[in-house]
């Protein structure tokens, strides 16, 4: 990046480092998948962190596991509708659905039952599953988000059943090295950072502990680097390589539920938070842990992420320094937006463009780049959507009210597209054209003054 941004990207960091006294402080920019910039303050053993140096990730943990229960549902092995006694059976927390426990939004309770999880060592889940009764269902499934950490204990057994190994062995697998994170671990390895406690009142610092989680390790157990972190950051993006299909991780990315009011700013989806910063939808995570600080975030529509890593169990505020290099990275070198081109339109797609009515309302359909639609209202106003075309001939709707609706063109005996079939609703290119299946019918007199 420039050296006047990067100059502002490395006080921001120093600023935080020095004000809130963390023994060390690293973070990077990511962009198109690649770190655009990095800095680091403080010191690891005899000298500066680098983008080689581990860090506890926490709670990010939890986004790789959800991206591996995504892997099993796209792969036919369950269904985000299924229960987990589906799967893992016999637990007192079965009722709870996969996509509730990947949300948080199954109502069971926050932390495991026992001493703090975070430090101390961890069962296996057999030990896990006979603490837990029925008293650990906390609020009504479904009914709001309660963040638990005990769910993704329990998405991690359901990984381990359905792979027929350990949930670590299943992310190595499927995740980790085909994305090329060969330093995102379970323990450190190699150079990386001692997590510890900074004292309110002085200048002093008091070891953390760090020990296996056993069971509850799928809430927040792995280590990781910048380099690893950064690709990470880009996969939630929507560069996924061939570990997901960029669709799924979408679905990831899309709000499950709220967690801080009507007028939302942050909330939770698949193994994803959600946030809403200065006009834009950002996704990532945030973890701590005894020691451990960290963030990832990323806007898929720029492509911009960020994030950042502490070795101090509080005092850092991880999630406004992640806010503000972001900021100051697309104020001091905003993206531009990508060149226009022309692109092959086939002549039967180009017939279908123009005006359509949805009974009175016009319409506009449009094609896009790979042989999508969208088709808005005239006015602007009103149900908007995207298609995505089928192998079948058909399109699927991509968000906006006809999300996972079909959009069908119907022809007549010559071929040409008559009408549209959207959800039961025709399009024409007349307001109600009485050629067309218009349901209810047509009234023989046609339009008139009343």
């Amino acid at each position: 990046m420039l050296p006047t941004t990067e100059f502002a990207l490395l006080r921001r960091l120093a600023t935080e480092q020095s004000a809130n006294r963390a023994p060390s402080l690293v973070a990077a920019i990511v962009r198109d998948g690649e770190i655009a910039w990095s800095g680091a303050r403080g010191t690891v053993g005899d000298g500066a962190p680098d983008e080689d140096t581990q860090y506890r990730l926490g709670s990010i943990t939890k986004s790789i596991v959800a991206a591996e229960v995504l892997r099993l549902r796209d792969e036919g092995k369950l269904d985000l509708t299924d229960a987990l006694d589906k799967h893992v059976p016999g637990t007192a927390l079965g009722g709870q659905t996969v996509a509730q426990l990947l949300s948080h939004t199954g109502g069971v309770t926050a932390e495991s039952p026992g001493s703090w999880w975070e430090r101390s060592p961890g069962a296996d889940f057999a030990a896990l599953d006979a603490s837990l009764g029925a008293d650990e269902i906390k609020l009504r499934p479904g009914a709001r988000f309660h963040y638990s950490n005990v769910g993704y204990g329990l998405l991690g057994e359901l990984v381990s059943r359905l792979r027929g190994t350990s949930w670590l062995d299943a992310l190595n697998t499927g995740i980790l090295t085909p994305l090329g994170m060969t330093r995102t671990t379970p323990h450190p390895e190699g150079k990386h950072a001692q997590g510890w406690a900074v004292h309110p009142f002085a200048d002093v610092l008091l070891p953390e502990p760090s020990p296996d989680a056993g069971a509850m390790a799928p809430a927040g157990q792995l280590w990781s680097t910048v380099r690893d972190l950064a690709t990470w950051t880009a996969f939630v993006g929507g560069r996924t390589g061939e570990v997901l299909r960029p669709e799924t991780v979408a679905e990831m990315r899309e709000m499950a539920a709220v967690d801080d009011g009507d007028a939302w700013s942050s909330g939770y989806g698949l193994g994803l938070q959600v946030l809403r910063h200065n006009g834009r939808r950002l996704a990532g995570h945030t973890g701590s842990m005894p020691g451990f600080l960290a963030v990832t975030l990323v806007d898929p529509a720029t492509q911009t992420g960020v994030l950042a890593m502490a070795n101090s169990t509080a005092g850092v505020a991880i999630m406004s320094l992640a806010l503000d290099l972001l900021t100051i990275a697309d104020e001091y070198e905003p993206r531009l937006p990508a060149e226009w081109r022309p692109s092959e339109v086939s002549p039967e797609l180009l017939a279908m463009t123009g005006l359509w009515h949805w009974g009175p309302s016009p319409y506009h359909l449009r094609v896009l780049p790979g042989g999508w639609l969208d088709l808005s209202p005239a006015n602007g106003a009103g149900r908007a959507s995207r298609f995505r075309p089928q192998p079948d001939g058909t399109w699927v709707g991509l968000d906006g009210y006809y999300t996972g609706e079909t959009l069908r063109a119907e022809k007549g005996p010559d071929g040409t597209v008559t009408h549209l079939d959207l959800a039961t609703f025709v399009f024409t290119r007349t307001p109600y054209d009485p050629a067309a299946p218009v349901p209810g019918g047509v009234d023989p007199q046609g339009w008139r003054i009343g």
